[in-house]
């Protein structure tokens, strides 16, 4: 079958002919990964049919949220649930966070999937708090998350950075929690790139600084820390600090720009992986991952490689929009019947981008059904008034 042309909206109004492709990739294997340990950051599914407003609590499609972290699961990829893909402070409260810890942890346990959850601060009102009240805060997050059976990740706390005065609160706060946790926990360092309101996290604006106070409180608790998130799109910073890890303390990439080559390592050594563009790329992820099992570092990277140029257009500033363009996909996708978000975030990014995004994620192959995703962008289009 000859592919149709969809003319695709660019920056400036310039129409462009695109022939979608016909067939999807099609992944063949199966089974858990090996060599590497590889979350996705997993979006949350909205309600399209709750009376809501931007500022109203979220209204969550529990089975298509839940369904989609089964897609992960059957593909041999951990979820990480509850993190900034899930809209954690830009839709999603800490009701909403907790009731998906929870019910997400039921459902890898009734599966078997692997699932790491956020534990943050986001309970308290405004950016601020005492340190005491910001303690209470990730102590009352790590319990839920515990008693879920899920493993913790200690994300950045906004209240934290508005109310640190150096770095000598971050490693009494730190360690407190460090101390208590019942089984080692993933330390989360997500750059202001990510969340302007974590500018100069650790204590100072001087990475190098912020590096040095990271790298004191991982070593003060070697015992407590299965590894660490680094969310700074800074490869060089990543296989700096990585090569200066404790014995045993694994570094999870979050680096949406530069996963292929940090995950793929060198003579000294490699990340794992805890991604939100593994969201959309699950399948495609998973077979790489599967390759570099096999000790085919090269089949591995020309898998993923590829899949640079989506996650760099997804995650363009501001950096924090990215969700939009996540679900986006995932209506493409089918794995949910409607373009709708917590927060009304489907409006955060510009039909042109959305229309790259469409571009270059059927150019991979990611659409099991390239029709539907076909047609579901022409009704976008035809709300916006492209002529077809």
């Amino acid at each position: 079958m000859s592919p149709s042309v969809i003319l695709l909206p660019h920056a400036g109004g310039e129409l462009r002919a695109y022939a979608p492709r016909a067939e999807p990739l099609a992944p063949s294997g199966t089974g858990p990964l090996t060599s590497r340990t590889v979350f996705a950051a997993a979006h949350v599914v909205a309600d399209p049919y709750a009376d809501t407003s931007p500022d109203s609590p979220a209204a969550v499609d529990w089975d298509a949220t839940l369904a989609f972290r089964r897609h992960l699961w059957s593909h041999g990829l951990g979820v990480a649930e509850a993190m900034d893909t899930a809209q954690r402070g830009m839709g999603l409260d800490w009701a909403g966070a907790a009731e998906l810890i929870r019910r997400s942890a039921a459902e890898a346990k009734a599966v078997g999937g692997r699932i790491a959850c956020g534990v943050g601060t986001d309970q308290l009102t405004g950016t601020g708090g005492s340190l005491d009240a910001i303690r209470a805060a990730y102590e009352e997050q790590l319990a839920v998350v515990e008693e879920s059976g899920a493993q913790a990740v200690l994300m950045a706390s906004r209240a934290l950075a508005a109310e640190a005065k150096g770095p000598e609160d971050y490693a009494e706060v730190y360690g407190h929690l460090l101390r208590q946790a019942a089984e080692p926990v993933i330390l989360h360092w997500l750059g202001p790139v990510f969340d302007p309101a974590l500018e100069g996290y650790w204590g100072s604006g001087d990475l190098d600084a912020a590096t040095e106070v990271f790298l004191e409180v991982i070593a003060a608790h070697p015992d407590k820390v299965d590894g660490i998130k680094v969310s700074l799109l800074d490869a060089r910073r990543e296989v700096d600090l990585r090569r200066r890890l404790p014995q045993g303390v694994r570094c999870y990439t979050g680096d949406d720009f530069h996963y292929p080559e940090l995950i793929a390592g060198d003579a000294q050594g490699f990340s794992h992986a805890l991604l939100g563009v593994f969201d959309p790329l699950g399948p495609l992820a998973a077979e790489a991952v599967r390759t570099l099992d096999t000790g085919d570092v090269a089949g591995f990277r020309e898998l993923l490689d590829p899949t640079v140029a989506l996650s760099r257009h997804l995650f363009q500033a501001p950096t924090r929009f990215y969700k939009t363009g996540v679900v986006f996909l995932a209506w493409l996708a089918g794995h949910q019947d409607h373009f709708a978000m917590v927060g009304g975030l489907q409006s955060a990014r510009s039909l042109p981008h959305l229309a790259r995004a469409y571009e270059l994620a059927d150019g991979l192959g990611l659409f099991p059904d390239p029709a539907r995703a076909e047609a579901r962008m022409r009704s976008l289009l035809d709300v916006h008034g492209v002529p077809r």
